[in-house]
């Protein structure tokens, strides 16, 4: 994964919009959510540092995740976003793919 990038992140993102996507997120113990399906209407990226990304799913509420310090696009082609701490440790993750995520 590299270091955050606002602007072809945000790019990378939007590739999203308008389609239906799998969505896998989780944030340190205590929360987790594999393989929701969703169609994204918008799409966000904000913050310098530590970003956040939002996620509007078609009319029917946002998906928000914070502290997002690395990213990457897989051979599949999935986002793959997550926030490491200060001593390497992955507190959050936000991936978004076309087809269902591994069980």
């Amino acid at each position: 994964m590299i270091p955050i990038d606002r602007l072809p992140t945000e790019t990378e993102l939007r590739k999203f919009v308008g389609s239906e996507v799998y969505v896998h997120s989780e944030a340190t113990s205590f929360v987790f959510v594999r393989n929701f399906k969703l169609r994204i209407g918008e799409a966000h990226v904000a913050g310098e540092g530590s970003y956040r990304v939002a996620l509007r799913f078609d009319g029917q509420g946002w998906l928000r995740m914070e502290a997002l310090t690395h990213y990457e696009v897989d051979e599949a082609g999935r986002l793959l976003l997550a926030g490491y701490d200060d001593r390497g440790r992955m507190n959050v993750a936000l991936h978004l793919g076309k087809e269902p995520f591994p069980e």
